[in-house]
């Protein structure tokens, strides 16, 4: 009879398996121990009862709500939570009114979304003393946040659970549905798994093992294959316009430039497998094409414009082959950046110095009178037989002043420009760094 109670406790259960489990305590709570460890800053606020503003920023699942809960909890006040898609102005002045007569905290989910204005007011209520401000936002607050709450409140970022972790908190509900009469064992790498597919997001892994387990009863194996099934219907959590799409193409980036091909090839294959737009991947690949290789293999910008034209016709899954080949190219290609280095350093004088006339003899001489208003003296390499000759292209620019070779053996483009204009010219162009 108690287990066929327990198994229609299971059926019956309304809340989720996530906020089922959410712990209370900070015993309790599972990866941030920078935060809440004994000598941690937040910790010590905690500790002494005053925390002012603070915002908690992390990624979907790692526990934001649970650590201001569990502060809340801790501190013994009264604990206010409020988000910021449906609670305004009013909401808040309610707040503070409440906190009059017990000490408060006021707890904002996705506090980014609130405008200056209703940011300031909060942050009036708190600088006041009315009550304790504990934000929550999965958006770079750097940006996401306005300016004064940004500068004001002391902002902790949270990091994701690690595998480890993942499957304390799996093995955690496990427990929790032993009590409802369901007995749960993986099979082979389940477990590790599901824990690593989930992404560091706990309620992610929740989801899914609620999804592995939902309509069963009694003992019941999670195989490999139950998890791979489940997770084809849970994407990859990805933000385009968010943190996740801008650190996965800086790492992807990054990894091209460090011409390490495997890593470029997951970070590429992350960015493919969360949807982001091949016509984006490949504008990546084209402009590190020539920042990063450059002059060292002017063949790698062929390549990404090559790519970037045939994923506009092809489209995926195909365009993964070609944006492949063209990430490859570029990771595995020499490396020179004075193409970036050069043009930034040429910019940057012409903003800041007084602009140099051009010279007569490089000014337009193509029409009637052209002579007698002094435009003469050009001499056109291409009449020796060098095809070079020494002439003054720049009044006060000296050799070297922007283009500084990154030729590291004559293997290169670069290299061999280098050794040619050496014989030709005495010197190597651009010079070194």
């Amino acid at each position: 009879m108690e287990n066929l109670f327990s198994v229609a406790q299971a059926a019956e259960r309304i809340r989720p398996l996530a906020d089922e489990i959410r712990p209370t305590a900070f015993s309790d709570i599972l990866g941030q121990d920078h935060l809440l460890g004994e000598d941690a800053i937040l910790r010590r606020k905690i500790d002494n009862n005053r925390i002012g503003a603070i915002v908690l920023y992390g990624t979907t699942g790692v526990g934001k709500t649970t650590i201001a809960r569990a502060i809340g909890k801790h501190m013994k006040k009264k604990f206010i939570a409020l988000h910021a898609a449906h609670h305004k102005t009013a909401d808040i002045q309610k707040a503070a009114e409440e906190a009059k007569e017990q000490d408060t905290i006021v707890f904002i989910d996705e506090i980014h979304r609130y405008s200056t204005t209703i940011s300031d007011n909060l942050l009036s209520h708190t600088e006041a003393g009315h009550f304790d401000l504990i934000g929550a936002t999965s958006e770079n607050p750097n940006f996401a946040l306005s300016k004064a709450l940004a500068s004001r409140a002391l902002i902790f970022e949270l990091k994701p659970l690690s595998v480890e972790d993942m499957e304390r908190v799996i093995t955690r509900a496990v427990w929790k549905l032993k009590d409802e009469g369901l007995i749960i064992s993986f099979d082979g790498e389940a477990l590790k798994m599901l824990a690593g597919r989930s992404g560091g997001d706990a309620r992610r892994a929740l989801n899914a093992l609620e999804a592995c387990t939902i309509g069963r009863s009694g003992a019941f194996k999670i195989t490999e294959a139950l998890v791979e099934e489940v997770f084809k219907f849970s994407p990859i959590p990805y933000d385009r316009s968010g943190d996740a799409h801008y650190d996965v193409i800086s790492a992807f980036v990054k990894s091209m430039r460090g011409s390490d091909e495997d890593a470029t090839l997951y970070w590429l294959a992350r960015l493919i497998q969360s949807g982001e737009d091949p016509r984006f991947i490949a504008r990546r690949i084209m402009i590190h094409a020539s920042e990063d290789v450059g002059l060292a293999d002017n063949t790698a910008l062929q390549t990404a414009v090559a790519a970037s034209h045939a994923v506009e016709k092809i489209g995926y899954p195909e365009a993964r082959i070609i944006l492949a080949h063209a990430a490859l190219h570029v990771a595995r290609a020499p490396k020179s950046n004075s193409a970036y280095r050069g043009i930034s350093l040429a910019l940057d004088y012409v903003a800041t110095q007084p602009l140099i006339d051009v010279p007569m003899h490089l000014r337009d001489s193509h029409y009637k009178g052209a002579a007698t208003l002094g435009r003469v003296g050009y001499q056109s390499p291409h009449a020796t037989e060098l095809g070079w000759l020494k002439q003054d292209y720049a009044p006060g620019i000296s050799r070297g002043t922007f283009y500084q070779s990154d030729a590291r053996s004559n293997s290169t483009f670069e290299g061999r420009a280098d050794a040619f204009w050496e014989k030709i010219k005495g010197f190597k162009t651009g010079g070194s760094v």
